[in-house]
């Protein structure tokens, strides 16, 4: 999805509160002061320098009534970010409070982070930089529907049209397996739900669960879901040829009616289960 356009004023919005007050104080005295001191052989352009001056204070407070609010909306990220304590009240934030809660972790992580802005799906929602190395970041707020690897292979082109260094695509949910195996040795990293409550819990400023307790609970999750999605995989492959499995259902014999696997290289390969 296309990038919105994003105005001056939503910038210092989301920067925080003292630039927009340093931007106030150098559009006053550049305004007020430095533009019509300047001289020129062009009388014309002289007087427009001048006039500056008069507008000078007007635009130079505009910005610095932007200041409150971008406090205050700093604080709310914050303490969006500190009150978050399991995945069920993450997977129940609407999209754009999903994209500021991770911002806000990885800017704790000590990124600087750029929010983009490019809507509720599709494109670069984040842009993460530390070290002068630069990573792209994809929100993905589904809460019943696995991330497939139509999505990673996206990001992929993506990254690859850029110059950025690494690209990581973060879910409220889970990955498919065939997700992670195309990630799998590329510059792409796969942030699970369960992956995203243990980053948010060790930047929080007072975690809200035990640290040992959020952990093991984690790791049980993961575990979990790990050999699930491995179980799956292995369900969905051949063991003969190694081509998918497929759900088929019995015309005849004493198990007409019944649903059975079998192979799709059907009828070189007569494997079913």
């Amino acid at each position: 999805m296309p990038r919105k356009n994003t105005s001056f004023a939503d910038l210092l919005f989301e920067a925080p509160w003292w630039v927009s007050v340093m931007t106030a104080v150098i559009t006053y005295f550049g305004m007020t002061h430095f533009l019509p001191s300047i001289q020129t052989e062009n009388q014309l352009i002289n007087m427009l320098l001048q006039g500056l001056a008069v507008p000078g204070p007007y635009f130079a407070l505009f910005i610095l009534l932007i200041a409150p609010f971008s406090f205050f909306n700093s604080r709310r990220k914050a303490k969006q970010l500190d009150t978050h304590k399991s995945i069920e009240t993450i997977r129940q934030m609407h999209w754009r409070n999903f994209e500021e809660l991770v911002a806000e972790a990885f800017r704790r992580l000590g990124f600087r982070v750029t929010e983009g802005g490019y809507g509720a799906d599709g494109g670069i929602d984040l842009e993460l930089i530390k070290n002068g190395e630069r990573t792209l970041v994809q929100c993905k707020q589904w809460k019943s529907q696995k991330v497939g690897v139509s999505v990673i292979r996206e990001m992929y082109g993506v990254l690859t049209a850029s110059n950025a260094e690494k690209v990581i695509v973060i879910c409220s949910g889970k990955f498919t397996q065939q997700a992670f195996d195309f990630a799998k040795g590329k510059p792409i990293e796969l942030l699970s739900g369960v992956e995203l409550l243990s980053l948010i819990q060790k930047v929080q400023a007072a975690p809200t669960v035990t640290t040992i307790e959020a952990s093991e609970k984690v790791e049980a999750i993961e575990a979990a879901e790990t050999l699930e999605a491995e179980k799956a995989y292995k369900q969905a492959q051949c063991p003969k040829c190694g081509n998918t499995l497929v759900e088929r259902i019995a015309k005849r014999g004493i198990n007409a009616g019944n649903k059975f696997l079998g192979c799709s290289n059907f009828p070189k390969c007569r494997y079913t289960e």
